[in-house]
């Protein structure tokens, strides 16, 4: 009796640690900009290949969770943050998830291949090339700038999604790469201002352990504006108008006015409250995207109906 019952859930566990691996809230938002990157693309892909598509672009964002985890096994048993995850707790061995990770890595950019272009295979094997190698093993022990530019591996998901339907990269597709791209800083080191014991104990150079705090809410204030100007740029493209306009008008206020009150916070205060400030900036950064790519997909529902406004100025 004692054996019937116990395999069952032991191989249940393997089943989802192996999904663990693909780091599924990561994924979600991979497949969410890709999704919208693709609808919003000139042209067309059967129902089955759009399926079919975003699905492969969401294997490779698992593919490089589970090669990312494999090399940072040793600082995620340090981290509060990542010790229950799969390797660093055991239930997984560092060669299982590598081996796991290049499998699916190899799969997604062949079977992408087949069913879009080889251009967008080629961007997510790049995608998946400058996760895992430029970012996890050289960027990431090295420069407190690496969430800067490790930051294009989750910004090229949008990109990949419309070359899977154009075959091209245009103005449009390099914005949404952008957008995703100017956001990732401010958005992982509002994360770090609460997190960064984490990050000093397993010795990982993110600003706060480099610069300090003072210095890190500097940073998300520069950053900000400059994510303030790329979104708004994107409301004069084919792909723009008056409603994502406004939405972005509304998100980057209340964006510019948490990162104001982030640079005026003192360190004993924000100890005080746990932070409170910083965690309510970080969960406002992902409501930001969310919102401001839902925004696009909506333009570009309205633009497929012929509901838009004619004379609305195409600039980009």
């Amino acid at each position: 009796m004692s054996d019937v019952t116990t395999q069952p859930s032991v191989r249940g566990l393997r089943i989802s640690d192996y999904l663990a691996l693909l780091k599924p809230r990561v994924m979600s938002l991979v497949v969410f900009t890709a999704a919208i990157g693709l609808a919003a693309a000139p042209g067309s892909l059967s129902p089955a290949a759009m399926v079919a598509v975003i699905f492969l672009i969401a294997v490779g964002g698992g593919a490089s969770g589970s090669l990312n985890m494999w090399w940072d096994a040793d600082i995620d048993a340090i981290m509060r943050r990542t010790a229950k995850r799969p390797v660093p707790a055991g239930r997984i061995t560092p060669t299982e998830a590598r081996n796991f990770g290049i499998v699916l890595s190899i799969f997604s950019v062949v079977a992408l291949g087949l069913v879009s272009n080889i251009a967008a295979a080629a961007l997510l094997a790049f995608t998946i090339f400058f996760y895992v190698v430029i970012y996890t093993i050289w960027l990431k022990r090295s420069t407190p700038w690496n969430i800067v530019i490790g930051g294009a591996a989750g910004a090229f998901p949008p990109m990949i999604g419309w070359v899977a339907v154009t075959g091209s990269i245009s103005i449009e597709a390099v914005l949404l790469f952008g957008l995703t791209f100017i956001w990732t800083p401010p958005h992982f080191w509002s994360l770090s201002l609460f997190m960064n014991d984490d990050y000093s104990r397993a010795k990982v150079p993110m600003l706060t352990v480099t610069h300090g705090r003072v210095e890190t809410r500097r940073q998300i204030l520069i950053y900000t504006f400059a994510l303030a100007g790329i979104s708004t740029l994107l409301a004069f493209t084919s792909i723009g108008g008056p409603i994502y306009l406004l939405t972005a008008i509304a998100l980057n206020g209340a964006f510019i006015i948490g990162a104001f009150r982030l640079k005026s916070r003192l360190e004993a205060t924000a100890k005080a409250d746990n932070f409170a400030a910083e965690r309510k900036f970080f969960k406002l950064s992902l409501l930001y995207l969310f919102a401001l790519f839902l925004a696009v997909l909506f333009e570009v529902i309205l633009k497929k109906f012929g509901l838009q406004l004619p004379f609305w100025p195409v600039i980009f």
